[in-house]
């Protein structure tokens, strides 16, 4: 099997995934009485027909690509985060604390405490189902769903009660929200006229430095030797169980950094609601990047587009926003199905057999 070969099947199989998708995501659209081609148009190219819209991707790609580099550490360490949404409102509690005890800090102080305050709490939270799941097996996918609930409640809590803003309780909106942060830690807008913030540099660094930790490192080499086969891992001398904790915390403490970002260069101070899926959506995004820091990159980019273009759609063509979730969905599948296909050798290898035989017989009528 000649390496072109290889290369043109798993292309090939991509791109029938992306039809595919395409193909599902069109008929749910005309099921609901939806104008396809317009609908595609308007998720797709809208948004960046403005520097205004596209400036909203990219508000959005960011804490997608802080959320998926953690999710994607996980992953290839043999454990699969689902709780980065618990991790990262843990994160905007650990933040907002911090500005709220010390505003008067010098930015250059507050902004990187603030931060790392928010990586701790959501490290923690990462650590929590990591330390279950290597010492008593439990199974990270209920144990990080449950901390989900239970970071839900304290977060409401911290909002409704010691961090609620006094001015709520006269004449206040009716959304439970923290006081507004001191401008020490506000993240520097730097487009005029949109919201687009400093925090895009900050991401694009966590993917170098998760590049460089994975790819470049003796520790990375063993996270990823650990998640391909513990018991390999576990023969060649690696502690398995120390690196499935160590990655759930680096995974917890992307997500809280995620919120810190959030709130430091958007919101500027905590809201509940806040979070808007991005830990869900994280997930998507770091699978359909490969779990690569070079795929997941475009990949929240995409999902920014997405994310935009489906509040668009409800205004220009009466498209219900939520369609994006059903469209996250789609691609789930479709990625799953995919990666199952491109793991399949016996598939690969009949296809090659088939190619090589229709290849002869059309040297032979040539002939």
């Amino acid at each position: 099997m000649t390496k072109q070969f290889r290369i043109i099947y798993k292309v090939s199989i991509i791109i029938l995934a992306i039809l595919a998708a395409m193909l599902i995501g069109a008929i749910i659209l005309w099921a609901i009485g939806a104008d396809v081609l317009k609908t595609y148009g308007v998720i797709l190219f809208e948004p960046l027909k403005s520097t205004l819209q596209l400036s909203e991707v990219l508000l959005r790609a960011i804490p997608l690509t802080i959320i998926a580099l953690g999710i994607s550490v996980a992953y290839r360490s043999g454990i699969i985060n689902i709780g980065a949404e618990g991790q990262m409102a843990m994160g905007i509690l650990g933040t907002t604390a911090i500005a709220l005890l010390f505003p008067d800090l010098p930015r250059a102080v507050l902004i990187p405490m603030a931060v790392l305050s928010g990586a701790v709490c959501g490290a923690f939270w990462g650590f929590i189902p990591g330390i279950l799941k290597a010492k008593l097996q439990v199974s990270e996918l209920l144990s990080t769903v449950m901390l989900n609930y239970i970071a839900a409640q304290f977060y409401t809590f911290f909002l409704r009660g010691p961090m609620l803003d006094p001015a709520e309780i006269t004449m206040g909106s009716g959304t439970p929200q923290s006081m507004r942060l001191s401008k020490n830690l506000w993240l520097d807008r730097f487009l005029p006229g949109t919201r687009l913030h400093t925090g895009i540099f900050f991401a694009l660094i966590l993917a170098l430095l998760i590049y460089l930790l994975l790819w470049k490192t003796s520790f990375g080499y063993k996270m990823r030797a650990a998640g391909a086969s513990s018991r390999a891992a576990r023969y060649g001398g690696i502690n398995v169980t120390w690196y499935l904790v160590i990655a759930m915390a680096i995974s917890g403490a992307f997500a809280g950094m995620a919120g810190a970002i959030e709130i430091a260069g958007v919101h500027r101070r905590a809201i509940e609601g806040i979070t808007g899926g991005y830990g869900f959506s994280g997930i998507v995004v770091a699978l359909f990047g490969g779990l690569h820091p070079a795929g997941i990159i475009p990949a929240s980019f995409f999902f920014g587009l997405l994310i935009v273009g489906a509040d668009m759609t409800q205004r220009m063509v009466g498209v219900p926003a939520n369609m994006v979730n059903v469209l996250q969905g789609i691609i789930i599948l479709v990625i799953v199905a995919t990666k199952m296909i491109l793991a399949d050798p016996y598939l690969m290898e009949k296809v090659w057999r088939k190619y090589q035989k229709r290849t002869h017989r059309l040297k032979e009528v040539q002939a």
